[in-house]
């Protein structure tokens, strides 16, 4: 018998818009992958991951070859046709296609390994655009990128072997010290940071603690435990509550702002035995 998923109905509503943008797969005639937000090509296919969509499904395939079609010999993606190719996005591609099962990929090899070759001084990844003008904020990485890039080696034997990796988590783990918005892109932590927002697509605690908690460097140091006891703390009833996500995401059911979410609470039960298994170690 054909095992049901019980989040059938919001798969369903996700679906009804793949051609809203006036292509398939939730994109434009011209590749924007990331235009719609949060039903763009990217966001899509990881809040159908987070529903329990298998990465080999036909649908999540489709949009895997549509992403390599958009990959560039040097390892990067190009996910909008106009405009430079950001290093945000490859990071953003690259998380996704490593969650998609493709870490081995020898496409996705090269892109890793491009990313290996171009960290900033700081250990993390950066833009060289300028959004908000420059100051002496801006000399630094955006962090969000360098979570996504984290998110990505997370499935790859270069976790916690390559110590490029160790220094771009120390970058993070200065962040949590700084607080204020860095890097050309302004990223801070403050009161939108540390709400939780669901799914794990933006710079905030959940994906923040997430992520780096499958990192020794980050396990063994006290800001991550500050950050782990943060999380930690929005605990109620041993059950994670979403505090904050996009408006457009009300239809859906699985991800309900100011309700239990079954889905978030898993990422933190996953972190706890991370982080349990890494004390008694």
């Amino acid at each position: 018998m054909e095992k049901i998923n019980k989040h059938q109905p919001d798969i369903d509503r996700i679906l009804s818009r793949r051609h809203d943008l006036g292509a398939d797969w939730w994109t434009t005639p011209d590749k924007r992958l990331t235009k719609g937000s949060p039903f763009s090509t990217c966001d899509c296919a990881i809040i159908l991951l987070e529903l329990g969509m298998e990465p080999e499904d036909p649908i999540l395939s489709a949009v895997a070859n549509l992403f390599f079609s958009v990959w560039r010999k040097d390892g990067r993606f190009k996910l909008s046709p106009s405009g430079g190719i950001l290093p945000c996005h490859t990071a953003y591609a690259a998380s996704l296609m490593c969650r998609l099962g493709y870490a081995k990929d020898e496409r996705i090899q090269t892109t890793l390994r491009h990313f290996l070759e171009t960290p900033y001084t700081d250990g993390g990844w950066r833009c060289n655009k300028f959004s908000f003008g420059r100051g002496p904020e801006t000399n630094h990485s955006n962090p969000l990128p360098t979570l996504n890039v984290l998110d990505a080696f997370r499935f790859t034997p270069h976790l916690n072997k390559e110590p490029k990796l160790n220094k771009a988590v120390e970058f993070l783990l200065s962040h949590w010290r700084i607080r204020k918005p860095i890097g050309p892109c302004q990223y801070g932590i403050g009161k939108l940071f540390m709400q939780i927002e669901y799914p794990l697509w933006s710079y905030s605690l959940l994906p923040y603690v997430y992520t780096l908690s499958f990192y020794e460097k980050a396990q063994k140091d006290e800001r991550f435990q500050e950050a782990y006891e943060a999380l930690k703390s929005k605990l109620i009833n041993n059950q994670i509550t979403v505090e904050r996500n996009s408006p457009r995401l009300k239809e859906l059911a699985f991800c309900k702002k100011g309700q239990p979410n079954e889905q978030a609470t898993q990422r933190f039960n996953e972190i706890k035995t991370r982080v349990e298994r890494g004390v008694t170690q």
